[in-house]
């Protein structure tokens, strides 16, 4: 986040410097025009240490000001006014701010090599401690964040990792929030982009998850099979206690067997014959 500030110069320096300008100013204009001419040259000097203090400060922004090297004071939106030459005033942007953190090369806790990236939201909610405590906040805020994601990551397993971004990403932000608190920063919000795997290690993942699929596939299947023959079972007890059921099944499956109506296979067989068949075996166990 740039930072803007009026031009640093040393403030004793500058207050001499324009001290012995306007009395120069004076002087001359009294060698001049006497009386008169140090009057008009007074206003003239008033008129333009006016003009040159003045600045503008956005609704976004708050004026860090410093006189003499000594804070003195942070100014609000709108017009203000700065002694030239004596203060100086920095202003800073106090809306959300998003930083990249670049790729991180890190060794999780089961020792899988990682390269993971991030972006951190902050925003600045002390203009005078961000300014006074730190010397550039938007880089103390990225370097800070870079060293708790490596710490957090070296901590967890690879699964947890890949499942949990919003626990981890959290657990940053809570560890870079601490930290920042007396620089005048609130970290909003922390948030891991991309996980990069090595290659071996995808391949791995890919058998894996294919692996799964495949026993998940076997073990629908076979419940399948175990549920027709549950449904098998059942049927043929019905057949069984249905007076000509098995009869009628044996005509489908005939009628089944050759679907052309061209060749027609006829295979009749009374039912009193089957009947008969069944006492005489009832009578010969009798027997």
């Amino acid at each position: 986040m740039p930072i803007y500030t009026t031009p640093e110069v040393n403030p004793l320096a500058g207050l001499i410097s324009l001290i012995t300008f306007f009395l120069f100013a004076l002087v001359m204009a009294y060698l001049s025009f006497g009386a008169l001419g140090v009057l008009v040259a007074l206003i003239l000097e008033v008129f333009i240490v006016v003009i040159i203090g003045l600045r503008v400060i956005d609704q976004y922004e708050r004026g860090v000001v410093l006189t003499l090297g000594k804070y003195s004071g942070t100014k609000q939106p709108g017009l203000t006014w700065i002694m030239i030459g004596v203060q100086r005033m920095i202003k800073v942007d106090l809306r959300i701010t998003t930083t990249d953190i670049p790729q991180q090369e890190v060794i999780t806790k089961d020792n899988v090599p990682v390269g993971i990236n991030a972006v951190v939201y902050f925003q600045v909610e002390s203009a005078e401690r961000a300014i006074l405590n730190i010397q550039d906040y938007t880089l103390a805020v990225s370097q800070y964040a870079q060293a708790a994601l490596r710490d957090v990551i070296g901590g967890i397993e690879l699964d947890p990792l890949l499942s949990e971004r919003e626990k981890i990403s959290e657990e940053i932000k809570k560890i870079v929030d601490i930290a920042t608190d007396n620089w005048g920063i609130n970290v909003t919000d922390i948030k891991i982009q991309d996980i990069e795997l090595p290659a071996d290690m995808k391949r791995v993942m890919a058998k894996q998850a294919e692996s799964e699929r495949e026993r998940r596939a076997v073990i629908i299947r076979a419940e399948g099979e175990a549920q027709a023959a549950q449904r098998l079972a059942q049927a043929a007890g019905v057949l069984a206690g249905t007076p000509g059921g098995l009869s009628m099944r044996t005509l489908q499956t005939i009628e089944k067997l050759n679907p052309d109506p061209s060749k027609t296979v006829i295979f009749a067989l009374p039912v009193e014959v089957l009947e008969g068949f069944k006492e005489l075996v009832k009578k010969v166990n009798g027997k």
